[in-house]
C-alpha cells in the first residue's frame, strides 16, 4: 500500500457533488460527464439519478484496482441503505454474489464454480460451436439482409447459457422468454416484475428437482450443494437467477465490436486477413468499447480511508468506473484510440477482485467464436444501412445497438 493511502499530510477540501444524470448515448461514444469526472481528479464525488445522498467516485486504474480487492471496501452493506444509484429499482436477493462480502462469496461461488473453469469451457467450445453455426446455417439460407442481433448476438447466448445451467430443451423458449423481457427496455417494471416471477419460481422448482443429481451443470450443482446443507435455498435460487440473464453481457458486447469492425474497414480488414490478430484485437475491443452507462454497484468503506490527500470516511459510499480505469493515459497509452498491437493490455472489463466476472472465461469462449465464425463464414459481412442509421438502446443500462442489419 502506498504511503498515500494511509498518510494524510493535509486535508484537501472535498470536490463538489456533481449530478450525473442518465444520458441516452447513441454509437460507442464515451460518456461526456465521464469524460469530465476523470479530468477533474482521481476522487471526484457524484449523485446519481435514483437513492439517497452522494458516493465518492475512483477513476484511475491503479485506485480502482485497490478499492475492488481491499476488504476495506464492502458490498453487502450496499444491501440495506438507500445509495444514490441510476437502477430506479433495487430488491437485492439473497445469495447474490454481487452484494457478498468474504467469507461469504467464497462460500456461495464454490458450488458454481465448476461449471465455469477452463476444463469446462474446453468441454463446452464443440457444443457451443454447433448452436452458433446452426444460427448461422440459418442466415445464410435465407440471405441478406439480415439483423445479427436478432439472428445471432440474442439467440447464441441465450442457447449457451442454457447449456451451462442445466436448461432442458422443452423449458428453454419459456426461460428465453423470461430473459428477454427482463432485460428488455419495453413493457416496464411491471412486465419485467412478472417475468422476475415467473423465472424464480422456475428455478426454485428446477433446484429442488435436482437434490440428488450427480449432473454437472449449474442447477444441478445448486440443488445438491443445497441438499448437502452447504447453502440454502434462497441463496441457491438468488445465485441462479444473474447467471441465467448473464448472456445479456455477450449479446451487447459483441454488438459494439462488430459495429466498431463495421464502420472501420481498416480494423476488419486486418482481422480477416490475419486471424493470428483476433484474440489481441478482442481483448482492446473490451478495453475501448462503453460497456455500460453510468457506474455499476457501489461499495461501502467499512473504515476510514485515506486516498490522494481526502478522507474517505466509514459509511462512506464508493463507486468505481471500470470504463474510466480503461482509459487512463498512465497505464493505456493514447487510450482513446484502438490499437490491436497494445501490449500489455491489462484492462479491467471484466472486473478485479473477488467480484470478477464469474462467467468471464465463458463470456470470451463466446466472443471467440462469434467474431471468428462471423468473419470466416460471411467474408463480405457490411453494414446494410450507413452507420449513423444503426438504432441503439435506449434507458438501459447495458450499451449496445438494438439492432445490427448487414449484408454480405
Amino acid at each position: 500500500m502506498t504511503e498515500e493511502t494511509t498518510t494524510l499530510t493535509s486535508q484537501a477540501p472535498q470536490p463538489p457533488v456533481r449530478d450525473w444524470p442518465p444520458i441516452d448515448l447513441t454509437g460507442t461514444d464515451f460518456d461526456p460527464v465521464l469524460a469530465e469526472l476523470m479530468r477533474e481528479g482521481p476522487l471526484t464525488r457524484i449523485r446519481l439519478p435514483h437513492g439517497e445522498g452522494w458516493a465518492w467516485l475512483a477513476t484511475r486504474y491503479d485506485d480502482v484496482k485497490m478499492i475492488t480487492n481491499d476488504p476495506r471496501f464492502g458490498r453487502a452493506e450496499v444491501t440495506t441503505r438507500q445509495v444514490t444509484r441510476m437502477a430506479p429499482h433495487f430488491k437485492p436477493r439473497p445469495g447474490s454474489l454481487a452484494f457478498a462480502d468474504q467469507p461469504d462469496h467464497n462460500r456461495l461461488r464454490k458450488p458454481v464454480a465448476g461449471a465455469f473453469t477452463v476444463g469446462a469451457m474446453k468441454r463446452l467450445r464443440p457444443r457451443a460451436q454447433a448452436l452458433l453455426d446452426a444460427l448461422v446455417d440459418g442466415v445464410v439460407a435465407d440471405g441478406p439482409p439480415a439483423d445479427l442481433i436478432e439472428r445471432v448476438l440474442e439467440p447464441f447466448p441465450l442457447a449457451v447459457v442454457s447449456e451451462v445451467m442445466g436448461v432442458p430443451e422443452e423449458n428453454r423458449e419459456q426461460v428465453h422468454s423470461w430473459t428477454r423481457q427482463i432485460i428488455s427496455t419495453s413493457g416496464g417494471a411491471e412486465a419485467a416484475d412478472r417475468a422476475k416471477n415467473g423465472m424464480y419460481a422456475w428455478i426454485t422448482d428446477t433446484i429442488r428437482a435436482r437434490a440428488d443429481s450427480d449432473g454437472t451443470d449449474v442447477y444441478s450443482l445448486l440443488g445438491t450443494a443445497v441438499a448437502r446443507g452447504d447453502i440454502s435455498e434462497p441463496e441457491a435460487v438468488g445465485l441462479a437467477g444473474p447467471l441465467q440473464i448473464g448472456g445479456e453481457a455477450v449479446t451487447h458486447n459483441c454488438g459494439q465490436m462488430l459495429y466498431l469492425m463495421l464502420t472501420r474497414p481498416e480494423l476488419l480488414e486486418r482481422l480477416r486477413g490475419q486471424p493470428e490478430c483476433r484474440e489481441a484485437a478482442l481483448d482492446e475491443l473490451l478495453r475501448f468499447i462503453p460497456h455500460r452507462a453510468s457506474v455499476g454497484l457501489a461499495r461501502i468503506a467499512l473504515e476510514d480511508v485515506e486516498l490522494h490527500g481526502l478522507r474517505i470516511s466509514a459509511g462512506d459510499p464508493v463507486y468505481v468506473s471500470y470504463l474510466a480505469a480503461n482509459r487512463d493515459p498512465d497505464v493505456f497509452p493514447d487510450p482513446d484510440r484502438i490499437d490491436v498491437d497494445r501490449d500489455p493490455n491489462p484492462h479491467l472489463a471484466l472486473g478485479n477482485g473477488p467480484h470478477y466476472c464469474t462467467g468471464a472465461v465463458l463470456a470470451r469462449l463466446q466472443t471467440e467464436l462469434l467474431v471468428d465464425t462471423l468473419l470466416d463464414r460471411l467474408p463480405g459481412l457490411q453494414l446494410a444501412v450507413p452507420a449513423e442509421e444503426i438504432v441503439w438502446r435506449r434507458k438501459t443500462m447495458i450499451r449496445g445497438p438494438q439492432t445490427l442489419p448487414v449484408t454480405w
